[in-house]
């Protein structure tokens, strides 16, 4: 009865339903792409993005843009730039990722410190807040979350295939290349989305957690997929109802409650793993 109250007070606030909304689609996404980038060992291009996706958003806010508008299309730039430097360059993998991470982060800091000063926008981006989303960004964010759903879902095959076996998708007529654009560009636009809610430095986790929590105790893709969505979707509501509770902020809580699955399904595998050996 207490919980039904608390939620009932939690959801007559409409800039918590925003959240909710925009939070659950993004935390799909986020975590449906994330058992690829994970088996992929290329996890970190969301921390790389999502710096980048700060260095926009102070570029956005110097110039008095819409954050959204410029931050999507520089960091989909910058998830194809990514993904050409590390195929093609001397600079692979993460390495590829923190040259990326670290220039823009830096970029972004002289960007804010010439012009608004770190004031709690900065902090905002860095650290996120419900508050920061407009109704145009909440309409914007739930578009591009959906049709991000979609384009997983109908290239679904193709995804598995270039996440398990490169070589032999590509021996076998996949056009890798498209479908790893494909992959980063979807990737880029998640995190965008995620930013404004999670922040920065948070929003990887919404890729990396869900995934490896879900690898603990399932073993197929299809299985470690819908595993890490429903993981995803449960931890993110938590998160928000404890955000709410105890006053501190969404991306924290969300990547505790992320933890604490981490930890409980880990657990719970520990226990499997013994049972058998006895």
């Amino acid at each position: 009865m207490l919980l039904f109250s608390i939620l009932e007070e939690m959801f007559s606030y409409a800039f918590i339903r925003k959240a909710v909304i925009v939070g659950l689609l993004v935390s799909l996404c986020a975590s449906l792409l994330g058992v690829s980038l994970v088996l992929k060992r290329y996890s970190m291009i969301g921390d790389g993005l999502s710096h980048v996706g700060f260095g926009a958003l102070a570029l956005a806010t110097a110039l008095n843009l819409a954050p959204l508008s410029v931050s999507i299309p520089v960091v989909v730039l910058a998830a194809f730039f990514l993904l050409r430097l590390s195929e093609n360059s001397a600079v692979k993998g993460d390495a590829a990722v923190a040259v990326i991470s670290t220039a823009s982060l830096a970029i972004g800091v002289v960007i804010i410190s010439l012009t608004t000063g770190m004031n709690t926008d900065v902090c905002n981006y860095l650290f996120g807040s419900i508050l920061a989303m407009t109704k145009a960004d909440v309409y914007l964010s739930v578009t591009l979350s959906i049709a991000v759903l979609i384009l997983f879902v109908l290239f679904y095959h193709k995804i598995f295939a270039v996440t398990f076996d490169e070589t032999f998708a590509k021996a076998t007529g996949v056009k890798t290349g498209i479908y790893n654009t494909l992959i980063a560009v979807l990737t880029a636009v998640t995190i965008v989305l995620g930013m404004r809610m999670m922040g920065s430095v948070l929003i990887s986790a919404l890729i990396i957690f869900p995934a490896l929590t879900s690898m603990r105790l399932c073993k197929r893709f299809k299985s470690v997929t819908i595993g890490a969505a429903v993981i995803s979707a449960i931890c993110f509501f938590i998160g928000v109802v404890v955000s709410f509770l105890y006053a501190i902020p969404t991306g924290a809580s969300v990547v505790m409650a992320n933890i604490g699955a981490f930890c409980l399904f880990g657990l719970i595998n520990m226990m499997k793993q013994r049972r058998i050996r006895i």
